[in-house]
């Protein structure tokens, strides 16, 4: 049960190393990934979290290895979660600044593009703001992937 093909350490090395890669992968991807999850998205990250399974464990299945990787990649979690918390430059390196994406009653095309959103995306977004696009005063895509509407 807790006889394990690897050394302690190494798990917690993989663990480091495979939490610090994702993340940076999803950084990098943008905003909408983070935000509210298409049956696309949501598959995605279940083939990523099964890509990089023997990357963590080393092909080890034992008990000890498992609880190993599980706190170190907690642990990771809380200590990123604090570093964003205390300093603005890690909160913006790690979740990044919302875009301004339309002003005045116009939504930035090229920008809109390169965000990846759709023209659906922009309408739901007047529609749970009650607002008509013309009214629209600002329009932002924030770091949670969500949409905000500042009326005139």
């Amino acid at each position: 049960m807790f006889d394990m093909d690897l050394p302690w350490w190494e798990f917690i090395v993989r663990g480091v190393v495979v939490y610090l890669a994702l993340l940076a992968m999803v950084r990098l991807s943008g905003h909408r990934t983070v935000g509210q999850f298409t049956p696309f998205d949501l598959l995605v990250v279940m083939l990523l979290s099964e890509a990089v399974s023997n990357s963590l464990s080393g092909g080890d299945d034992s008990l000890a290895g498992g609880l190993i990787i599980a706190a170190t990649l907690l642990a990771l979690n809380a200590i990123v979660a604090t570093l964003a918390a205390r300093s603005k430059k890690m909160s913006h390196l790690l979740d990044g600044e919302a875009i301004m994406i339309g002003r005045d009653g116009r939504f930035f095309d090229k920008t809109v593009r390169r965000c990846r959103l759709t023209q659906e995306d922009l309408k739901e977004s007047l529609r749970e703001a009650d607002c008509e696009q013309q009214d629209m005063k600002f329009a932002f895509l924030e770091v949670d992937g969500g949409i905000t509407i500042l009326k005139k």
